[in-house]
């Protein structure tokens, strides 16, 4: 009798057991769909887009998320996934160097990969990529990573940059630049090298008879004149004093250099300022070397010299 008891409790008891034991891996797995499905709610709703790529032994994309078609256009996954290649003709030319290292296995992973794709305008956007490798027997076998849009950034760059590097009255390159570029060909750059500096005359007497903001207009007006001397990449214009300015000319020969010191020369002295009532008047001079390594400081001694030569004259002839 006290057997039949035993068991029927100990049944009831294993009942219970079972009942709660089911009921909390009901439980479990509802919340396991929850997750998964608040999982790829995020991964596909998110601007950054999401990949996973087989890489051997062939470049193969496995999964793209829905948000990469936000900047390739429609279908453009699908081309995808069918073709790598279809995907990688987007590229910038620039960047597919950066591309093939990274299916290759050369490249630091643990760093952010800074590439520009073709977006479905035909515009090239500028994406940071963070990449995890997965290897198989010590080979790359797959790559899984996502990339975010960073336009504004690399815009805001380029603006920090640029501010950095250029006057802000005559948006020329300032002095910075300048001296940064004269050490480069002094010390990297084997080339021909002519230097032009100028010198505003008047500018203190236009300051007192007229005020600053003619003495600025002045400055902004031969700064512009410059920029008309320095289209080319050979030329750089800076704006290296209050009222100096220099022209750095890499790949040029002796007859050009001069011929353009000529011509700069001309324009200024032919440019009237009627709020001012006078041409504007700028001294030049010039130096010129066969190689620019080791001969930068000296070239611009030169050219300074030659400069203040050209000021004196001037005002010995009164013009």
């Amino acid at each position: 009798m006290i057997f039949c008891y035993g068991f029927i409790i100990a049944s009831l008891l294993w009942t219970i057991i079972l009942f709660f034991f089911h009921k909390t891996m009901k439980r479990k797995k509802a919340e396991l769909i929850f997750n998964h499905d608040s999982f790829v709610h995020i991964v596909e709703n998110t601007n950054d887009f999401i990949y996973y790529a087989q890489v051997y032994p062939e470049v193969k994309f496995k999964y793209l998320s829905p948000s990469a078609e936000k900047f390739f256009g429609k279908g453009s996954i699908a081309g995808a996934l069918v073709s790598a290649d279809v995907a990688f003709m987007d590229i910038h030319p620039d960047d597919y160097p950066i591309l093939i290292k990274k299916v290759k296995g050369e490249l630091d992973y643990s760093s952010g990969i800074i590439q520009r794709w073709k977006d479905s305008e035909g515009r090239y956007r500028w994406f940071e990529e963070y990449a995890t490798p997965i290897y198989e027997k010590g080979k790359l076998a797959a790559l899984q990573g996502v990339l975010r849009n960073i336009d504004e950034r690399m815009e805001l760059q380029a603006e920090l940059e640029y501010r950095m590097n250029h006057d802000a009255l005559t948006d020329l390159f300032n002095r910075g630049f300048f001296e940064t570029q004269m050490r480069k060909y002094d010390e990297e750059i084997n080339s021909p090298a002519g230097l032009i500096i100028c010198d505003l005359n008047e500018l203190k007497t236009v300051n007192d008879l007229y005020g600053h903001k003619e003495g600025d207009f002045l400055i902004r007006t031969s700064a512009d004149i410059l920029k008309e001397f320095s289209k080319s990449e050979q030329i750089i214009a800076a704006r290296i004093g209050g009222d100096e300015f220099a022209l750095l000319i890499a790949d040029k020969s002796l007859e050009e250099v001069e011929s353009l010191a000529k011509s700069l020369h001309k324009r200024f002295n032919y440019c009237y300022i009627e709020s001012i009532s006078r041409n504007i008047k700028m001294a030049i001079g010039y130096a010129y070397s066969n190689s620019s390594i080791n001969k930068m400081d000296s070239l611009f001694i030169e050219a300074d010299k030659n400069m203040y030569r050209n000021k004196k004259q001037t005002k010995i002839l009164g013009c």
